[in-house]
């Protein structure tokens, strides 16, 4: 039996002390050399983010935090911490949310209440949930991993012992990022257990011919991965190869964490105004704090190392691991690993939905929650009671 135990946050005072201290004793570059990002997160930025660390109360948000169930679990070696918060109705279907990086559980955070109990938010019993939320090995309050092998497939199999031992032995399964990938492999292994998949970053790319007669449409998806690959990505070649080396830094010093994570909260958010101008300074702060405070930027870097030797390497080689479970597809504009449906199908054998959104980005439970909440509602509306039972 899996050994589950409740969980409260709590960090020691001398940690908040000594952060605190660091933060008055950084050292900052002088600004940029041009009116734009395309050097890295600029100076007013970042002064501006660490000014709201500064000003942030963990405390607060940790007494938040503590008002939502959570738990550990010993699996496979590891203490898994989640979030598990149960449906007041008796029909509801559990659903597993994972994240990725820079991301946390707490990207989840704001559609706990909509999911969980939909009617004291003005929805209907139907489209309740219980609603599973995991930190990843090595991010959060989960433990680091002390060995090589804890890549999505092995955390995939982690997950499943996790929803057997909270008695859900059939279940929808939601992901973004490298929950996505997580997610994807959940459907794959335990297909038999999966209600149905929802993935914000559909995992499919563009075959070689895709290439030579793309409409125009896909030009642009094509022309979005390429610059993302050419320019953005600078970030996963580096965790992927050299991790423990970026770690020292990540973990020594606050405001090398927080440029880190904090130029991708920008650059992978929707930030257009009339978008809700994407992650607020405290969103922000709230997942740095969480990668400083748990000691988690260099065993969250080294997940890139250990699932670049996992993933596979090429559309030809995602295709012949296809997905037939029932699986929707939200897309929003501001996602920097677009796909077209045409590429997702040839993976994602059963999809029954594809819809693509006018605002959001990588970040949609942070930046557009009423919009995610919508998205799996209406996702998993038609696969409820399609075999298995819901009740734990």
């Amino acid at each position: 039996m899996t050994e589950i135990e409740p969980f409260t946050i709590h960090v020691p005072d001398e940690d908040l002390a000594d952060l605190r201290a660091r933060l008055e004793r950084i050292r900052l570059p002088e600004p940029e050399t041009v009116p734009d990002p395309s050097q890295g997160i600029e100076l007013h930025r970042m002064s501006a983010l660490l000014d709201a660390w500064r000003h942030y109360d963990w405390r607060k948000r940790e007494e938040q935090w503590n008002a939502i169930p959570q738990y550990r679990a010993h699996i496979d070696g590891l203490r898994i911490a989640f979030w598990h918060v149960r449906s007041p109705e008796p029909t509801a279907l559990p659903l597993l949310l994972t994240h990725g990086w820079p991301g946390s559980v707490f990207e989840f955070e704001d559609v706990l209440g909509p999911l969980s109990d939909p009617v004291a938010h003005g929805g209907s019993a139907d489209d309740a949930f219980h609603v599973v939320v995991p930190a990843l090995p090595g991010f959060g309050f989960s433990d680091r991993p002390r060995e090589q092998g804890w890549n999505p497939g092995r955390t995939a199999r982690a997950w499943a012992e996790l929803m057997s031992a909270l008695g859900y032995e059939r279940f929808a399964a939601h992901g973004g990022d490298w929950g996505a990938y997580v997610s994807t492999e959940l459907a794959r292994l335990v297909p038999e257990r999966i209600a149905g998949l929802h993935l914000t970053m559909p995992l499919a790319s563009p075959l070689p011919e895709d290439r030579t007669s793309p409409t125009e449409a896909e030009q642009r998806v094509l022309d979005r991965r390429d610059l993302h690959l050419a320019d953005g990505y600078g970030f996963g070649m580096l965790m992927s190869t050299r991790p423990q080396t970026l770690g020292y830094s990540l973990l020594d010093s606050p405001s090398g964490l927080a440029a880190w994570l904090g130029e991708k909260f920008a650059a992978y958010a929707d930030t257009r105004p009339e978008a809700g101008g994407g992650l607020s300074l405290r969103q922000q702060v709230d997942g740095i704090a969480l990668y400083w405070l748990t000691g988690t930027g260099a065993s969250s870097a080294r997940w890139y190392w250990e699932a670049m030797r996992w993933v596979p390497l090429s559309a030809e080689e995602e295709n012949a691991q296809p997905v037939t479970v029932p699986t929707a597809c939200s897309l929003f504009p501001a996602e920097p690993w677009p796909t077209t449906r045409r590429w997702a199908e040839r993976r994602y054998r059963d999809l029954r939905s594809w819809n693509e959104l006018d605002r959001g980005g990588h970040f949609p439970g942070l930046e557009q929650p009423d919009l995610l909440v919508s998205e799996l509602r209406e996702a998993f509306r038609e696969l409820r009671g399609t075999g298995g039972s819901n009740r734990p």
